[in-house]
């Protein structure tokens, strides 16, 4: 069990608008705070839902998402210690050597602040927007992985795989961090058993406490087979403001912690706040709860 949490945000893409000001008020106010990280969704787009054959996903062309390595970007030069997490990038729908250098930058600006929550997503129309096979996504990913990290640590890389071809090349400049860290979303067996062979940790979506006690054991199982301690393995879970009440928070992460939770990140969208000084009322709020 860990000794201390990390705790951390979520970024609320939908509801905080697009001033800049805003968005950099609302970061300084969470690092203020003593929150460690902020973390943030991907959306590159948003699907009519009007479009021929309709439209089933939870987000449409009306909600804003920011782009995570600008929104970073941005942010890195107007905090000092806060983290931020991609939580997650869809990664198969993007150019491996782009995200490397996009993330290497961030990176370099935050001086080292940066943790990579990648995923393989459920957004078809995304994919076929960006020119990416949908249904190989998650065979492309753990080829990305490999890229990913070679061209994090090495300043040349001759890489040739199903996927990638890199002859002789590489970033300039390098991330602070060599390699940054990689972390997974998702809930599927397949995926446990992947991020347990490749990741350094877990994103879980929120899920009933029998469905999190099967795959924390899936997990374990699969890191004992690839040589792996758990205890080298971190675990990012998310709460909600908008379904947990409050006399909820602490059995929630006190629970998830004796499962080997590091990291306990409040999500405050969808919650109802018209304001972003209610969002950061709601945080004061969990702060408090969990009396750090």
């Amino acid at each position: 069990m860990p000794e201390t949490l990390k705790y951390g945000v979520v970024f609320p893409q939908l509801e905080i608008g697009a001033d800049p000001i805003v968005i950099r008020d609302y970061a300084q106010a969470v690092e203020g705070l003593g929150f460690d990280y902020l973390l943030a969704y991907d959306h590159v787009l948003g699907a009519n839902p009007d479009r021929p054959g309709g439209w089933k996903g939870p987000y449409t062309h009306t909600e804003m998402f920011h782009e995570l390595f600008v929104l970073f970007g941005y942010l890195a030069g107007l905090t000092q210690r806060l983290e931020f997490a991609t939580g997650i990038l869809i990664l198969p729908q993007r150019q491996t050597a782009l995200v490397a250098k996009q993330a290497a930058q961030v990176d370099v600006l935050s001086g080292g602040r940066l943790r990579l929550g990648v995923g393989i997503g459920w957004n078809q129309v995304e994919y076929e927007a960006l020119n990416q096979d949908f249904h190989t996504r998650g065979k492309r990913i753990e080829e990305q992985i490999a890229v990913l990290r070679a061209l994090w640590t090495d300043p040349l890389v001759t890489f040739k795989g199903a996927d990638h071809s890199i002859p002789d090349a590489g970033l300039n400049p390098m991330p602070v961090q060599r390699p940054i860290p990689i972390w997974f979303g998702g809930m599927a067996d397949v995926v446990i058993e992947r991020m347990a062979r490749l990741g350094d940790g877990w994103m879980p979506n929120p899920t009933d406490m029998e469905q999190a006690r099967r795959l924390i054991d899936l997990l374990h199982t699969s890191l004992a087979r690839h040589n792996r301690r758990p205890e080298d393995f971190g675990i990012d879970i998310r709460l909600s403001a908008k379904t947990q009440p409050r006399a909820d928070w602490t059995p929630f992460v006190e629970t998830w912690r004796g499962m080997g939770a590091t990291h306990a990140g409040f999500n405050t969208m969808g919650a109802g706040y018209q304001t972003v000084d209610e969002h950061l009322a709601a945080i004061r709020q969990f702060k408090d709860e969990m009396g750090f």
